[in-house]
């Protein structure tokens, strides 16, 4: 009696929706909202989940040094320690890079008696966290000068978070990257590298926001360097050919981070 029962509902129900065009119009209009739903959430996976890979074999040619310390953190951050500490860099990775690739980046600075915090970005995208800097100064208060990074995308990133926050860093480094928040007279410490063979960055636009940034910050060309070398996650879509190899490209680099740092 009940499957009859509901059966007879179920067929009025499809007879009142059918003669009233109110009501079918609306269902219309759900489904449609339903079927573009799924879809979006389709290519969102799809999109999120297409990202550049840390290259693990690539990076043994960094070997890490004995002085340092590597641990990853409860919240995924990884902090490279050195013994003696000079001041300490939190590093924001490039958009859709795996974070650990710029693994070789952190290492080298570290052995230069730079603290590293490596972060791991939601997605792989900086722009889901950009105040994931936030405070990490006061859990080393030992550390008394910090300076923010990143590459790419995190370089953006990090130079929107520093302008929101400019009491608690110091410096910023862009990497392959550039500031659209107005930095011009925040007196923050500026370092900007990118190589001479990058076919990523948008030049134009680098162009356009240099006068975003202090007019006393230090830009410096890496001759024969491209976007992707400064992790290591293999060749980059639309990058321009490095004459230089990846190992060069990081080494020279986490000099230039070193020597701005220890400048000031």
């Amino acid at each position: 009696m009940c499957w009859v029962g509901d059966s007879t509902g179920f067929f009025l129900l499809r007879v009142i929706i059918m003669k009233n065009k109110k009501v079918r119009n609306i269902i219309k209009v759900l489904v449609c909202i339903i079927v573009a739903s799924g879809v979006l959430v389709g290519a969102m996976g799809i999109y999120l989940g297409d990202y550049y890979k840390a290259q693990i074999d690539s990076q043994m040619v960094f070997a890490p040094e004995k002085s340092i310390t590597v641990t990853t953190l409860e919240n995924g951050n990884i902090l490279f320690m050195p013994k003696k500490t000079v001041a300490g860099f939190v590093f924001y990775p490039g958009g859709k890079v795996e974070y650990t690739a710029y693994t070789p980046l952190m290492q080298a600075c570290a052995s230069k008696g730079i603290a590293c915090i490596l972060v791991e970005m939601p997605f792989n995208l900086a722009v889901f966290d950009m105040d994931a800097a936030k405070d990490i100064p006061q859990m080393y208060p030992e550390i008394t000068e910090w300076y923010i990074g990143g590459h790419s995308l995190g370089g953006s990133m990090a130079a929107s978070f520093i302008d929101k926050n400019p009491e608690e860093y110091r410096g910023l480094v862009l990497l392959g990257s550039y500031s659209t928040a107005d930095l011009s007279q925040s007196g923050i410490d500026v370092l900007s590298v990118y190589g001479s063979e990058d076919g990523v960055m948008n030049r134009e636009k680098y162009r356009e926001y240099l006068s975003n940034l202090p007019d006393d910050f230090t830009e410096v060309v890496i001759d024969g360097g491209c976007h992707a070398y400064f992790g290591m996650y293999g060749e980059q879509d639309g990058d321009g050919v490095a004459r230089i190899t990846n190992q060069e490209q990081i080494s020279e680099t986490a000099q230039l981070i070193c020597n701005q740092i220890k400048a000031k």
